[in-house]
């Protein structure tokens, strides 16, 4: 069977399977939800092997520390995929809600009603959870998937869906057999023939670096829901709490470095740099984070840097490292003359995806909250948060940027569309 023809019948199986999927209650899609979840943990050891292997090839490889934290799976990640399934069982069922309700003057009644999108292409890279929770939120939402992760983690996608898939068909009879797919070839090209095939594929959610998903929206013919990368900043403003400051600035850089919603700049405010600054570049020496820094920041540091305990990496930033997303123990770090400066170079450098500021003025917070111009925008919380599960929608199928359509993490409600329903007695139009 050539490339085409394979995907062609990924493709067909997919769209025969959105349609019956539609037939399930809601009742159904949760048990084979709960199913999935008690499948992943009693195979907890199997899927772990299986990681292992691409663990293996990946080391070999030469990814970085940070990527290949992003591919490994321990029990801790895969209970908490199981549990991710069953808080998205624990959600109401999106399909069928009424948007809209209107009656016309001649008497007809109109619905708008929350509806499957259809077959869905998820495309994303090392991250091997997120085969467990797009598949999760398509079933719930009603939509056949196909899943194409990298090739680095190969081995844990195929486990872990081949596990949900017969634990659904085992606790549901009428499970579509090919509502969950995933691509069975590493072959760059499968993504170019799947997403010519529009009269089967409806959407395509890329997920991973800027440059898969540049290629993904270029090549595909079906739309194309995307953020290109995550360059996430947290403004230290003058007025802020410093501890509390510390305490965002490291969490939203190193508790893991290699996600889109971790920062990758900081900002802060001239009035207390010369006294935050120390502070929190010996705590980022400490985890070995290297610093990229514009001239006013890298004199300050100098003259501090015989008082640090730890080896500091430290260099000057470059105008490209102020648009670039690291995934990796590199941080940006820029001196600026307070609030709208702030603003300025978030809405210039930075990527629509998750921004912060510290501070204790209301007004100041108010400002950042109203002016930058980003998908999720927080005062005195970390970025990290800008995540599905952390929002309360059991998982994501990603997070994006677009400003039509979907927008931050994405859950089951932005895995439907809608249809208009008339109902009528007669009515014809004059």
């Amino acid at each position: 069977m050539t490339l085409t023809e394979q995907m062609m019948q990924l493709a067909k199986q997919a769209k025969a399977s959105s349609r019956n999927l539609a037939r399930l209650t809601a009742e159904q899609k949760n048990a084979g939800l709960l199913a999935m979840a008690e499948a992943l943990e009693k195979n907890c050891p199997a899927i772990k092997e299986s990681n292992e292997l691409d663990m293996e090839s990946a080391a070999q490889a030469g990814l970085s520390a940070a990527m290949l934290d992003r591919l490994k799976l321990d029990e801790k990640r895969i209970f908490a995929m199981a549990k991710g399934l069953r808080e998205v069982a624990a959600l109401p069922d999106p399909v069928g809600r009424v948007l809209d309700e209107r009656v016309r003057p001649n008497g007809l009644k109109l619905r708008k009603i929350s509806t499957p999108i259809g077959v869905v292409v998820i495309i994303y890279e090392s991250r091997p959870n997120v085969t467990a929770d797009a598949a999760a939120l398509c079933f719930k939402s009603g939509n056949a998937t196909i899943l194409r992760g990298g090739k680095e983690a190969m081995h844990s996608n195929r486990a872990i869906a081949e596990m949900m898939v017969t634990a659904a068909r085992q606790s549901l009879p009428d499970f579509p057999t090919h509502a969950i797919q995933v691509v069975p070839t590493p072959d760059r090209d499968a993504i170019k023939e799947l997403l010519s095939l529009t009269q089967y594929v409806d959407l395509c959610m890329p997920r991973g670096g800027e440059s898969l998903i540049r290629a993904v929206a270029d090549c595909s013919k079906v739309p194309v829901i995307k953020h290109y990368k995550g360059v996430c900043h947290v403004y230290v403003d003058g007025a802020a709490d410093l501890k509390m400051a510390e305490e965002i600035v490291m969490n939203a850089k190193v508790q893991r470095a290699a996600v889109c919603n971790a920062m990758e700049t900081l900002l802060v405010d001239r009035a207390i740099a010369p006294v935050f600054l120390p502070r929190i570049a010996l705590k980022l020496a400490e985890k070995k984070v290297e610093l990229r820094v514009d001239a006013e920041t890298l004199e300050l540091l100098k003259s501090q840097i015989s008082n640090l305990k730890s080896p500091m990496r430290l260099r000057a930033a470059t105008e490209q490292d102020w648009f670039t997303e690291y995934n990796d123990y590199i941080l940006n770090v820029r001196v600026i003359g307070g609030i709208q400066e702030a603003i300025d170079h978030i809405n210039h450098y930075g990527s629509a995806h998750s921004d912060s500021i510290v501070t204790s003025d209301e007004a100041r917070a108010q400002q950042f909250l109203r002016e930058v111009d980003s998908a999720a925008v927080y005062w005195n919380a970390s970025t990290r948060f800008t995540d599905g599960g952390e929002f309360g929608m059991g998982a994501e199928i990603g997070i994006s940027t677009d400003k039509v359509g979907a927008r931050g993490p994405m859950g089951l409600e932005e895995l439907t569309t809608y249809k208009w329903i008339g109902i009528g007695t007669g009515q014809i139009r004059t």
